[in-house]
């Protein structure tokens, strides 16, 4: 490609010839906006698109929906939140081409049979919606109950998405655990190291890109079927960082940034580069999972302050929920 072609390419466009884009929101306007292939949701931001005239429609349809159920109280309550879920991910699916991720409930995170039965009820919605489960990621906290959950899923022909990801620990057990996907958390892991360090990090030296190329490398050097998808991003340098990764979801902000520069991009992550890499074979069991996860003052703490962070926007969500019912 020319110098005189590139600087008319936006930034993105150029991304999107070296990785899958993934739009990080609840926000349906977006997505069109940008066309990314896949989407994202996770409680947070469907609690914050609920407070939005336009959403409104989607609690008042999800609740409509079970009002004649016999279900009551908090049973009630969950099964609406349940379809409310759905409600978005069908609504994502008619304007993205590929899939989307919908979360299960965050204070499942350490329950591995819960997480299961929920998983599947939310599959089961889909399904009686005419939407197959191949379009459908199920997003799970990857704890140790989490992985073996997504374990256990998959074996189902339920594919997941392993969010929450902070470690090499967690990713390699999942990649073990023939997890569908996972999302290692960038933005965070850049946030908990400039807060204990002072330091602003730049391009190749932020610890959240280098923890995504760590992962993606030992991945693609050993044969691991399970997809990178760099995620939290604070930053479109961190992004850029990671042009070449298998997928990446960027929050509409920063997908707007993208859209609007034309700075060159050039693929930082290849697979006939992991190849070379100098990644060592290395397996956890469970003991050796905790134990190196519990070495990691920063995947410990930010994974306890997600699982909390998410528990307490579902929580926010059944009391609108239940204010509605």
């Amino acid at each position: 490609m020319s110098t005189a072609t590139l600087e008319k390419v936006s930034q993105l466009e150029q991304l999107k010839k070296f990785t899958t884009v993934v739009a990080d929101t609840g926000d349906f306007e977006s997505m069109r906006e940008f066309k990314p292939q896949d989407a994202t949701t996770n409680p947070s931001l469907i609690f914050a698109a609920v407070q939005k005239p336009e959403y409104g429609p989607l609690l008042d349809k999800a609740i409509a929906d079970l009002k004649t159920s016999p279900l009551s109280g908090t049973v009630k309550a969950d099964a609406v939140m349940d379809n409310l879920l759905v409600q978005f991910g069908m609504e994502i699916l008619k304007i993205v081409p590929g899939r989307v991720s919908t979360e299960t409930d965050a204070r499942l995170s350490f329950d591995r049979g819960g997480s299961i039965d929920k998983a599947r009820r939310l599959i089961a919605i889909y399904e009686q919606n005419g939407i197959p489960r191949e379009r459908v990621l199920i997003k799970i906290a990857s704890t140790w109950e989490g992985i073996r959950a997504a374990e256990r899923l998959q074996q189902l022909g339920i594919n997941c998405n392993l969010t929450l990801l902070f470690s090499f620990p967690q990713a390699v057990a999942c990649a073990e655990a023939k997890v569908k996907l996972i999302s290692p958390f960038v933005g965070r892991i850049y946030d908990w190291y400039k807060a204990h360090s002072g330091k602003d990090y730049k391009g190749a030296e932020d610890p959240g890109v280098q923890s995504v190329a760590k992962i993606y490398n030992h991945y693609k050097k050993f044969g691991f079927q399970t997809e990178v998808m760099g995620a939290s991003f604070r930053n479109t340098s961190q992004i850029v960082e990671l042009a070449g990764c298998d997928l990446l979801t960027i929050s509409p902000n920063l997908l707007e940034e993208l859209s609007n520069s034309t700075e060159p991009v050039e693929r930082k992550l290849s697979v006939e580069a992991a190849k070379k890499s100098d990644a060592e074979p290395v397996t956890f069991d469970e003991k050796k999972f905790r134990f190196e996860f519990n070495e990691d003052p920063m995947a410990v703490e930010k994974t306890a302050e997600g699982i909390r962070k998410f528990s307490a926007d579902i929580v926010k969500l059944e009391k609108l929920i239940s204010s509605k019912l």
